[in-house]
């Protein structure tokens, strides 16, 4: 029988063991912070019903979706978290408290073309509030804070989010005469950082037929910029013109007034009118967050306020708010731009014992007394020099190696190296214990993103 050669399919990533465990430091940060804000935790399944899943699809969607049959099942992969929660929430509505708040960390597909930095199979970070008929503004004033909070603690420090609200453009728009081609407008202004503004406006006037004072006004309206409280000055002296205008301006000034109390800074936010974040799909507030000294990755968090959630699997008025972190590009690209922290602990354990005696009670013994007190330990009983042993626990970063022989056992002591300093010590249990303990804490510090390269956090 011939031998296959083993490879990956393009567009689906496998780490080795080190950055693995960095990819899950950075999942276990989301899971802690989200949390802390109160949502609790979701799965929904990989595999649903095609016409379930792609009940609000269609265009690109269908393009994109890996879709197969199995015997008389028409089955597709989930292309995101978001449809799955829809249909979750409708089917389980009389057993879920409102406002429902989830968190979920889980894999998607897209049959899309593979790129650098983009992936066919990927993680993606959501959390959700969902409310049954209403849902208050203070929700969509959290969202910043709760971005804030996770960025920061995954140790990143210079990153910006950006908020505006599709109500406004909406009434802008409208006061225009343009609303039949908002959507298009919006999808050409959401190009001006690729493009440039002179390229906008010809597509405007060009291709979308907008009159050339329309399309100054549009480009004067974007261009609007400053601190919050100068945006919302400059946007006040529009009031007036159209009632969904002065709605979504009343909703960005309670976003930005709850900032501070929710302990965002001011230099991590800024209200920014080209965004615009799905078009037809959000209705409210919308954010993107980008970080500072790398433009170049786009947003790395993005959401906003949606008015039905479930409207195509119940008549019930589901609103809600949520982003989303396209988990698995951002740790690719944080890679290659060096900021992930190589001096985070990812051996798969912290203690190595090698037993060099034929009886291997006193070893089992340890190895178990360790692990009750929390420590992962790895018992080595392959026959392999010792050498050979010293190098495997160091090729793994295992911090500690323990010794048992004959004369330990007798003498009631652990023989214990730290495989950092070189550092051997003969102590009793407890003892040793208490020392691998503290030489863990002091090295399981930091973060597992550096803001700046080559510097320790």
């Amino acid at each position: 029988m011939a031998k296959q050669t083993p490879r990956t399919l393009s567009g689906f990533m496998e780490l080795l063991p080190g950055p693995q465990q960095q990819l899950e430091r950075m999942m276990e940060t989301l899971r802690h912070t989200y949390s802390l804000y109160g949502f609790t935790p979701l799965d929904t399944p990989v595999i649903e019903s095609s016409e379930v899943l792609l009940a609000k699809g269609g265009g690109e969607t269908e393009k994109q979706i890996y879709r197969f049959q199995k015997g008389d099942a028409d089955l597709s992969l989930r292309f995101d978290l978001t449809v799955p929660l829809a249909k979750y929430v409708a089917l389980r509505y009389n057993d879920l408290t409102f406002p429902f708040r989830r968190y979920q960390i889980g894999k998607v597909y897209r049959g899309e073309r593979a790129q650098r930095g983009r992936f066919r199979e990927f993680y993606q970070a959501d959390i959700d509030i969902i409310g049954d008929g209403k849902l208050s503004i203070l929700n969509e004033a959290e969202i910043p804070a709760i971005i804030y909070k996770t960025f920061s603690a995954l140790g990143l420090r210079r990153f910006q989010i950006r908020v505006n609200n599709r109500k406004i453009l909406n009434g802008f728009y409208a006061c225009l005469g343009l609303t039949e081609k908002s959507g298009d407008i919006m999808r050409t202004v959401d190009k001006l950082d690729k493009i440039g503004p002179e390229k906008v406006q010809a597509i405007l006037t060009g291709d979308l037929g907008v009159s050339p004072e329309h399309a100054r006004e549009i480009l004067d309206f974007i261009s609007i910029t400053g601190d919050p409280p100068a945006v919302l000055s400059a946007l006040e002296t529009r009031r007036g013109r159209n009632e969904v205008f002065d709605q979504g301006l009343e909703e960005l000034k309670t976003v930005v007034q709850y900032l501070g109390g929710f302990g965002v800074p001011e230099e991590n936010f800024s209200v920014d009118l080209t965004i615009a974040r799905g078009l037809d799909y959000y209705t409210g507030t919308v954010y993107e967050t980008t970080l500072l000294d790398h433009p170049e990755i786009g947003s790395v968090c993005s959401g906003g306020r949606y008015d039905n959630l479930a409207e195509y699997y119940t008549d019930k008025q589901l609103p809600g708010v949520g982003i989303s972190i396209g988990l698995t590009r951002l740790f690719y690209v944080l890679g290659e731009q060096g900021m992930l922290n190589p001096h985070l602990p990812t051996a798969p354990a912290d203690v190595l014992i090698l037993p060099m005696t034929e009886d291997l009670s006193a070893a089992i013994a340890l190895a178990t007394q360790l692990r009750e007190n929390g420590i992962r330990t790895q018992l080595h009983c392959e026959e392999k020099k010792f050498k050979q042993k010293i190098a495997y626990a160091d090729k793994l970063g295992i911090p500690y190696v323990i010794f048992l022989g004959e004369d330990e056992v007798g003498a009631g002591v652990v023989a214990c190296k730290d495989m950092a300093t070189g550092e051997q010590t003969k102590l009793d249990a407890a003892a040793t214990i208490y020392r691998i303990k503290a030489g863990l804490d002091a090295r399981g510090g930091g973060t597992v993103i550096w803001e700046q390269p080559g510097t320790r956090p």
